[in-house]
């Protein structure tokens, strides 16, 4: 197949498509197509899409919507539990050092766009005067242990 510079969505859709098919098969995920359509699909994204204004977590599920990847596919990719990816994408677990670096390495995006504050969801965490805009879990200390 001849490839073009992506000028639509559509055309972009069809090119994603494609790449993910490619991917899928052993025999052609390391292919100098798949590596031009990787391209060509990253142009188009680096100027079509703004994901800097979203929060990390609203990033992610625009790219797993864009890649239809489902949380189960997620999971298998970030090597996390079913659990963990549920608890990250509703705002209840924050994004580890790790994960962001898979992240980034797995959608070739800069490690900054998913390492961003957003307000976690979490029960220990609205006890904490700042913690509702950091993806971080507070602990608990026991305020009467002798200094």
């Amino acid at each position: 197949m001849e490839y073009k510079i992506i000028k639509s969505s559509s055309q972009y859709e069809a090119y994603c498509n494609k790449l993910h098919e490619l991917v899928k098969d052993p025999l052609t995920r390391e292919s100098d197509e798949v590596e031009l359509l990787t391209l060509l699909v990253e142009k188009w994204e680096s100027e079509n899409i703004r994901l800097s204004v979203l929060n990390p977590i609203e990033t992610i599920k625009a790219l797993m919507k864009e890649h239809k990847l489902n949380a189960s596919e997620l999971s298998e990719i970030l090597n996390l539990s079913k659990g963990t990816i549920s608890k990250m994408l509703n705002y209840s677990k924050g994004l580890s050092k790790e994960t962001i670096r898979n992240l980034a390495s797995y959608f070739k995006l800069n490690q900054e766009v998913f390492n961003q504050p957003y307000k976690l969801e979490n029960e220990i965490n609205r006890k904490f005067k700042d913690a509702s805009l950091m993806n971080t879990k507070k602990t608990i200390s026991n305020i009467n242990q002798p200094v």
